[in-house]
């Protein structure tokens, strides 16, 4: 259950320094889950009882099944042997900053046992940003096509080959107002009417105006009584496209950047669309005075998702070029709780 009206300080860290002293160890992480997924108290995910008691690993023992449950477990952290500390703090940077973090930043800063252990924890986070019952977006919308992918040779344009096609909607702010409201970007297969047309129910509410270029694929798309259309034909204006459309070329300009500065273009297509997820979540969330707001969140929405294997994040689990596993036992991270040290640099020669 997402919290109507939270309030940094109460509900969530507003600093980093906060977010220190709110969570030492991972027991103060695992209580604060237990907080945001039982906030009335705990329920069974197996019979739905409230009576419960607490055993001293922190897990409980449901009074109605008799089944011992994890605050983690059913979530995207059931059976991590990451510790929670790593966790939040891999929340923290991903949310706060934004440009967000990569897995190799995260796996160089937190001293985690592999890069493949970032990569999937991240990628956790992300399949857990996108909610099925958000709101669409409404009023005057924005909308386009662009490729996303590295300079190749060959046809340019919306024929061109080895590269991914998405297409993004972006609200403009009411008349008398500057700025831009919430934004989509999704990947799709093709600028085919079909294809638009299910891009624009999924994400657009009814009554609303599309604004697009002149593509002949608009019209069919937005047939009927639902939307109303507004083409622009920038051939024919002398115009530019990013003057015409000015929103969702904006947001094609900044999520480019972004994947091509925090991740060095090293995106590949088939998760291409995670991040683009990623990139909306905080793009939509821009304006938020608080940051750690968006921890609380991506935090809420953890806690509510069903556990996602890593081979459910994976697009090619065992690709043939894949170079084999170092010898040796395969290190885990360690929790960032841990004692102060008195001024070792006193001591050092």
């Amino acid at each position: 259950m997402m919290l109507d009206e939270p309030k940094v300080g109460k509900h969530y860290p507003g600093g980093l320094s906060d977010l220190r002293a709110w969570f030492p160890d991972d027991g103060a992480c695992l209580d604060y889950l237990d907080w945001l997924r039982w906030p009335d108290g705990f329920a069974c995910p197996h019979c739905g009882s409230g009576v419960a008691w607490r055993l001293a690993d922190g897990r409980y023992s449901c009074g109605g099944c008799k089944r011992r449950v994890s605050v983690t477990a059913g979530t995207i952290f059931h059976g991590t042997r990451t510790p929670l500390t790593v966790w939040f703090e891999a929340a923290w940077l991903m949310m706060t900053s934004k440009s967000g973090t990569s897995a190799l930043n995260l796996h160089r800063v937190l001293g985690l046992g592999s890069y493949q252990t970032s990569w999937a924890m991240l990628h956790r986070y992300r399949d857990v940003m996108v909610v099925p019952a958000r709101e669409k977006l409404s009023g005057a919308v924005e909308m386009d096509e662009t490729f996303i992918g590295g300079v190749k040779p060959g046809k340019r344009g919306r024929g061109a080959a080895g590269k991914v096609l998405v297409v993004g909607a972006i609200e403009r702010a009411p008349q008398g107002r500057r700025g831009f409201g919430r934004a989509r970007l999704a990947i799709i297969a093709s600028a085919k009417s079909d294809t638009l047309r299910e891009f624009i129910t999924a994400n657009i509410a009814p009554g609303s105006i599309v604004i697009s270029d002149a593509l002949s694929s608009y019209p069919n798309a937005l047939a009927g009584p639902d939307y109303e259309h507004d083409p622009i034909n920038i051939k024919r204006s002398g115009l530019q496209a990013h003057q015409l459309l000015p929103g969702v070329h904006q947001l094609f300009s900044l999520s480019k950047r972004w994947l091509e500065g925090t991740h060095q273009g090293a995106v590949e297509g088939d998760h291409l669309q995670s991040y683009l997820d990623e990139f909306i979540f905080r793009f939509n969330r821009r304006t938020a005075r608080q940051r750690g707001l968006l921890f609380l969140r991506l935090l809420e929405r953890a806690v509510e998702a069903k556990p996602i294997r890593y081979l459910d994040i994976v697009a090619n689990p065992r690709p043939a070029d894949r170079p084999h596993r170092p010898p040796g036992p395969r290190s885990w991270p360690g929790t960032l709780a841990v004692d102060p040290l008195d001024r070792p640099w006193r001591t050092a020669k």
